[in-house]
């Protein structure tokens, strides 16, 4: 199989180890992974803004830069939602405005090829112990794209339960949202400081060393609060983690 890496805006700005740690887990189990020069942004902050034909490009551009590829692997259920949700979205509306089939064709092209890295751990490799280690205490926020967007429900659990040496605790409150949501953090900024402020006290009322998630954006704005609270656990996405092995532990 053709496998190509989607790195993502966030992760390639400011978490260029995470799309590492996706290729050496991914070449651990067998895959050989593609990176095309070609590929953007998915279009989520022009989107959730408001600004539908501005993205409609970059729906263009994705779909030509993985053409080619069997499946596109993300690591961040945001993204990967953005695609399989919203890509038909915008497809159906540029048609009902009498502009063709071309963003139809792009969408159609894209999405079923496009996986979130847990859900394409899980149903496309179909493996659930990876072999990593990762000697730590750990818990798992479900981010609100992958949970609600993709419905990736105990793929992530059940990745992290089966790494040795992890000792995966739950997080009270684990399905409320962190207050990040991308543009809404921006615009509401005091409603989201208390979102992730909530969370973080309850992350760190776990005992947890670290609190993973499938988003860096999320993330981010976890990771941020936590400090602010004078919290000592770290932040982690689930791919540095399942990357992890003994003796290189990311």
């Amino acid at each position: 199989m053709r496998v190509a890496l989607f790195i993502t805006c966030v992760n390639d700005t400011l978490y260029p180890r995470t799309g590492q740690a996706v290729v050496t887990l991914l070449e651990r189990l067998g895959v050989q992974v593609g990176f095309p020069d070609a590929q953007s942004c998915c279009g989520q902050p022009q989107f959730n803004t408001g600004y539908r034909h501005e993205t409609e490009p970059l729906v263009r551009r994705y779909a030509a830069a993985f053409r080619g590829y069997d499946y596109v692997v993300v690591p961040s259920g945001s993204c990967a939602a953005m695609v399989r949700d919203n890509y038909p979205r915008i497809a159906a509306k540029a048609a009902a405005e009498g502009r063709g089939q071309e963003f139809a064709e792009a969408a159609a092209e894209a999405v079923p090829k496009t996986y979130e890295l847990t859900e394409f751990l899980t149903d496309v490799l179909e493996v659930i112990d990876v072999g990593a280690y990762y000697p730590h205490t750990v818990t798992y926020h479900p981010t609100c794209h992958g949970l609600r967007m993709l419905g990736l429900g105990d793929r992530p659990r059940s990745l992290l339960a089966a790494v040795r040496g992890l000792n995966l605790v739950e997080l009270p409150g684990a399905e409320e949202c962190c207050g990040f949501g991308g543009t809404f953090a921006v615009k509401n900024p005091a409603v989201s400081a208390a979102m992730g402020a909530d969370k973080a006290r309850n992350i760190t009322a776990t005992g947890a060393e670290a609190v993973c998630t499938v988003d860096n954006s999320c993330q981010m704005h976890i990771g941020g609060t936590l400090a602010r609270q004078g919290s000592t656990v770290r932040p982690v996405h689930i791919a540095e983690i399942l990357a992890s092995t003994e003796g290189n532990v990311w």
